[in-house]
């Protein structure tokens, strides 16, 4: 699981040959708590077709503010640099995977 800061933000997203998941959280935010197990699941599901990652909103809030993010959790799914898909809030396994892939397209 990778994690996202201002330091690997533009090599890691932005740069990258694979789409990327990143889940925008805080340590303080039960559903995204709730949704950590989850994530992590589906990223070992995705192995080499989607890069999961996390980001810490309290510790990078220029790169949360930068994406607009105005609840917790948020996934945002980039592709070639750009947003392609938003999901905001707890998502059981099966929701989330069927949201993502109508998405990526998988």
């Amino acid at each position: 699981m990778l994690h996202i800061n201002k330091n690997n933000f533009e090599e890691e997203i932005m740069k990258s040959k694979i789409p990327v998941i990143v889940d925008f959280w805080a340590e303080w935010c039960g559903p995204c708590r709730m949704m950590g197990p989850v994530f992590e699941d589906l990223s070992k599901e995705y192995t080499g077709k989607v890069k999961f990652a996390k980001l810490n909103v309290e510790e990078e809030e220029i790169l949360a503010a930068n994406n607009d993010i105005r609840g917790i959790p948020a996934l945002i799914i980039f592709k070639n640099g750009k947003e392609i898909g938003r999901i905001v809030g707890y998502q059981p396994k099966d929701q989330l995977k069927q949201k993502l892939n109508a998405i990526i397209g998988g």
